[in-house]
Formats: structure tokens, sequence, C-alpha cells
């Protein structure tokens, strides 16, 4: 419920505060609005009104995976590019208590398709002593099924969080999640991970303000780390590129790239939400370096105490989130005085 009001008190911002110019931007422009951006499906399945995570096959052409949110059973579904149902799969050994986000990725020694999926939202932010990720191979035949799953559970070196971005190496498997805070941050998990007990997840670099969901891209060179205003694209390496403009969505929850790494998909939660391909900006994909280790760099280290890089962040964004820690402080305070 914390998260709802939140997301209600940034629209009321949004509404109340005239345009802001933009600080000073990134390498490259943000897309203008007809940079090519447009819906690609409306999920038509009923079932589907929490869209949370969302994912590209990557063994399967035109086939797209998502799950809903939190109070949901451990499901999740099979669509194809018009937006329809083609299979709904159940994952057994696994519970659903916030599932934020998912990944896919491709085991390189077999080719197999792998889903991951982050229970790792955490409203309350330090509720839970650790959280979980769920591996499951994906099915080779798409119908309806009960899928097995590999649980692990982390712990963050600097204390329990909220958190709705997962994001997994393509090419060294290690995975990420990334918070969602004011100051949010990238978390790596140990390069190997280990069911028989809890894995540590350590801060390795900064993130945008309040990030939903995060994705890399297919060759691993990049990725991006998406929140309810806009997207920011990262080198592997933590180096920012710059940001993209998203579209218009009524809760902007979910992002992933294309096959080909070309363009973004962007999702949202509520019944029949729409899922938009966004074309990335001539200029926003680093070169893929001829040298495989090059693309296969952690990101940076994490800043030191007292720095930021800001990436994604705009005076617009502050103001609004300003107005809306003025709103909620208002909104306590008139609830405690009708309560004394």
């Amino acid at each position: 419920m914390g998260d709802f009001v939140t997301r209600m008190l940034v629209v009321a911002a949004v509404c109340l505060l005239p345009a802001v110019p933009a600080s000073q931007g990134p390498a490259f422009a943000a897309a203008p609005a007809d940079d090519g951006t447009e819906k690609l499906f409306t999920f038509r399945d009923q079932r589907i009104t929490e869209s949370s995570g969302l994912a590209v096959s990557p063994t399967h052409d035109g086939l797209y995976y998502t799950h809903n949110d939190s109070a949901a059973a451990p499901t999740f579904y099979a669509v194809d590019g018009e937006g329809r149902t083609l299979a709904t799969f159940q994952v057994r050994g696994a519970q659903a208590r916030d599932w934020e986000a998912m990944a896919a990725t491709k085991d390189p020694r077999t080719g197999r398709g792998v889903l991951w999926f982050a229970d790792i939202g955490d409203n309350l932010d330090g509720a839970w002593p650790n959280v979980s990720v769920y591996k499951v191979l994906e099915p080779r035949t798409i119908a309806d099924a009960t899928l097995p799953a590999t649980r692990y559970r982390f712990r963050y070196a600097d204390g329990a969080r909220n958190a709705e971005g997962l994001m997994v190496h393509p090419r060294t498997g290690r995975l990420y999640v990334v918070s969602k805070e004011f100051s949010g941050s990238v978390y790596a998990a140990p390069q190997k991970l280990r069911t028989d007990r809890v894995n540590v997840l350590r801060k390795v670099a900064s993130a945008p303000l309040m990030a939903t969901d995060a994705a890399y891209a297919p060759d691993g060179s990049s990725y991006v780390v998406r929140t309810y205003f806009s997207a920011t694209l990262y080198r592997s390496s933590g180096e920012t590129i710059g940001r993209v403009t998203m579209p218009e969505l009524e809760q902007a929850e979910s992002i992933a790239y294309t096959a080909d790494g070309r363009s973004l998909l962007v999702g949202s939660e509520g019944p029949r939400s729409p899922v938009y391909r966004v074309p990335l900006p001539a200029g926003s994909t680093p070169t893929p370096s001829p040298v495989r280790a090059e693309q296969d760099k952690e990101p940076a280290p994490v800043a030191r105490a007292g720095e930021s890089d800001g990436a994604g962040l705009t005076l617009r964004d502050v103001l609004i989130w300003l107005a809306a820690a003025v709103a909620a402080i208002g909104v306590i305070t008139f609830l405690a005085r009708r309560t004394r």
C-alpha cells in the first residue's frame, strides 16, 4: 500500500507542477515523441492485470513472457506479438510474495533458454530478512505446464531494501538487482550462486531515482535502468551513455531489450496494459569491442560516500519527488491530528 500511495502522490505532483527545463543532458539528446516509438501489442488475457516483469524469449521467435505483481500465484504467461496468451505456466516450489521483475538468458553451454523470476519487492523496506530469485529452464514446448524451479536466496550486504529491477549478464551469467530508492544502487550477486545458503548482494554501482526495472542488452555491452519517468542507458562498465524518453504509461513497471538489441520494450501494470517498442537513439549503443573481455566487464565500483552520478535525474524529477514528499508529510500530519 505504501508503494501505491507514493505513486499517487507522484502523479498529483506531476499534475500540479509547471514544466521545468531538464538539467544538462547526456551524450545524446532524448528521443522525441515521433522517434518511431510504437505500441507493439496489448495484453488480452484478463488474468494479466499487474504485468510487472517482461522478457523476450531467447529461443522462441516472436514470444514474450510476463508475470503479475504481488498477491499473485507463482505463474507466468507466454504471449505472442499480438498480445494473445499462448500458454500459462505454474512454477513448482516457488512463492510469489512480491514478484517484481524477470529476465531471460540463454545458457552458452547448452543453448537452453533460462528464465529468472525476482521475488524482491519489499514495500516496507526491510520487512523481509532475505529475498529470492527463481531459475526456471525455458520450456521447449509452448503449452500449459508446471515447471520446476531452483530457488536462490539473497540478502544485501548493507541492509534490507526494496527492489524492482533484475538483470542477468548474457555472457557471464552474473545476476544483478537494482534497488528502488531515492538513491538507488546496482547490487551484484556472487558469480557462483549457492542453494544451500543465503547469497550476499553487494553494491557495485549507482542507479537512478526510484528504479522500477532493468535489463541487459543481448550482447552484454550495455544495460538499461528505467524509472517512472525515463530510462538511462549504461555501458557494461557502469559508465552512463544517456537517457531515453519513455511513452506515457499508467504505471511504468517493466523494460527489456528486443532480440536484436536495437530497441527497448516497455510495459505497464493494469488490465489490458500495452507494451511499447522504443528505438534506441542513434549513437546510444556502444560499439561492441572485438575483445570479448571488454563486454564482460562488471559495473563500475560504487561511488565514494556522498558521490552520485545523478543518471536519469533531472531538475523536474527532483521537484516532483520533493512535492511528493511535502504532500506525504501533509497527509501524515493530517491523519495524526485526526487520530489524537
